[in-house]
């Protein structure tokens, strides 16, 4: 539907598509997502101009929006130390244990200005088949003795693309360094020990990202090398990063 719409509306206007329930979605590599009802899935056009910031480091996309939807719930007053957090390249987590959802970003390049597709999804409210975010809300409760109420995807989704708006502005007068340090108060990964390519493969440490929003690793003997998140997964539950 926006794929068809983004070429006959002025640069200036934004389009969004929300929907309730998600049957044929895709994820990286072809991957199908499905998505039952409770989850906030929607998908955003935008504009970049190719020679900005942000047009001349488009993997970062991706990293803002994945941000964004962590921003979106942990920059309400009293929620922000709900345990949301995100996983490179494009993944929502609680913790470091649960995959809550994830960030698709498709590019096209017309003449100088960047159509950006953003398809994002998280679970809201659907406990199942893993967890939610008004579960973590209400564990939070539970521990902490507060009476934090329950979100809706409406909301969130709203403040999702509120969020990524400021993001964007920021990262396209300061770059990188302007959002970098809001990412890793969020990310997974710091000092993490991994293995490359395989169970057996060798040893890396997690350094951070590099200007092009690509995964820094310090590999034994190596020094310090970036990894491409287009041929690259991230498998958390056996520490690897693994090519696609």
């Amino acid at each position: 539907l926006i794929g068809r719409l983004m070429f006959e509306l002025p640069e200036e206007m934004g389009l969004i598509a929300i929907a309730v329930q998600q049957t044929q979605g895709k994820g990286r590599g072809g991957n199908v997502w499905l998505s039952p009802v409770g989850c906030a899935l929607s998908t955003l056009h935008i504009t970049i101009p190719l020679h900005s910031n942000l047009g001349q480091r488009i993997p970062f996309i991706q990293h803002l929006v994945s941000l964004a939807v962590v921003e979106s719930v942990r920059s309400i007053p009293g929620y922000e130390d709900i345990d949301l957090r995100v996983k490179w390249p494009n993944d929502i987590y609680y913790s470091d244990l649960m995959k809550l959802g994830g960030v698709l970003v498709n590019s096209t390049l017309i003449e100088t200005t960047f159509h950006i597709l953003i398809g994002f999804g998280f679970n809201v409210n659907n406990s199942n088949p893993t967890i939610c975010i008004n579960d973590l809300i209400t564990k939070f409760n539970k521990e902490e003795g507060t009476k934090l109420k329950s979100l809706t995807a409406d909301c969130l989704i709203a403040r999702t693309v509120t969020v990524l708006e400021r993001l964007i502005d920021i990262f396209q007068e300061k770059g990188p360094n302007g959002v970098l340090p809001r990412y890793y108060k969020y990310w997974v990964h710091s000092g993490k020990q991994v293995r490359l390519h395989s169970e057996e493969g060798p040893i890396a440490w997690i350094v951070g990202i590099d200007d092009y929003g690509f995964l820094q690793v310090h590999e034994e003997g190596k020094g310090v090398e970036s990894v491409h998140p287009d041929g690259n997964s991230f498998d958390m539950l056996r520490n690897l990063i693994v090519p696609k």
